[in-house]
């Protein structure tokens, strides 16, 4: 489990960025996997969900998780939801209220107001920081009466610049919506390559959140212990894991 240098300077919540070591899972899904739309065993997911609430200190029936589509709706959490949302975000400003999100290369995303006592969490991959999930969020706790200057954002483990291959239409489509997002493409060999974690930062600090941290781990790299979408895709697997990422107010 990874933590946030930013966010661990706060007693009043607890956090982390889990990658897919420590769990029960085997297989091409060894051993931490929390995907439960994965192909994987239920019985195996769910006392792998039930290891990470251990380490966050919450009840499994006050971790809520999403039904992740890669769009921008985000959902404020006043009560436990009888069925998963619908979506790739969740606010909350509840104690005990346990927020996950589900990744394998894309983006998981902490936000905490000390202030307002409230916490976010965001799934992005590049549709859903294309969609502007950064701006929607924002938005909704600005309603809650948040400052942004107040706002302790962190941007998790996710594929790096490096590794994030794409193809000329993706490149333009990223420049048809604002021509200042060249910055954040790399050319080499005549490959094109796209820093994720950079836009999402740059959504962030164009809404004028300031405290922004990213955990450069790259979940491609085999090293680093993460389950990635992409990887699978190169090693031909017919499925993969996935890392979760919690915060919680205690």
């Amino acid at each position: 489990m990874i933590k946030s240098k930013l966010l661990s300077k706060y007693q009043n919540i607890s956090h982390g960025f889990f990658n897919k070591l420590g769990g029960y899972s085997d297989g091409i899904y060894k051993s931490l996997n929390c995907g439960i739309g994965s192909n994987d065993k239920k019985n195996n997911i769910n006392k792998n969900l039930k290891k990470v609430c251990k380490k966050i200190s919450c009840s499994r029936n006050k971790l809520i998780l999403l039904n992740q589509i890669h769009s921008n709706k985000v959902f404020p959490i006043n009560k436990i939801p009888k069925k998963k949302p619908v979506g790739d975000g969740l606010i909350t400003s509840k104690n005990k209220f346990a927020l996950g999100i589900l990744t394998a290369d894309c983006a998981p995303i902490l936000i905490f107001d000390p202030k307002k006592k409230m916490i976010a969490a965001l799934h992005s991959g590049w549709k859903g920081a294309y969609k502007k999930i950064v701006n929607k969020t924002i938005n909704n706790l600005k309603k809650k009466g948040c400052n942004v200057h107040d706002l302790i954002v962190v941007i998790g483990p996710s594929i790096s610049k490096h590794r994030y291959e794409v193809k000329n239409d993706f490149l333009k489509k990223f420049i048809d919506q604002n021509k200042k997002n060249k910055i954040f493409f790399n050319f080499r060999k005549k490959k094109i390559f796209f820093s994720l974690n950079e836009y999402i930062k740059n959504q962030f600090q164009d809404t004028g959140v300031k405290n922004i941290e990213i955990i450069n781990k790259d979940t491609y790299l085999k090293k680093n212990n993460f389950f990635s979408h992409r990887r699978s895709l190169k090693n031909k697997y017919n499925d993969y894991g996935r890392n979760i990422s919690v915060i919680m107010i205690k």
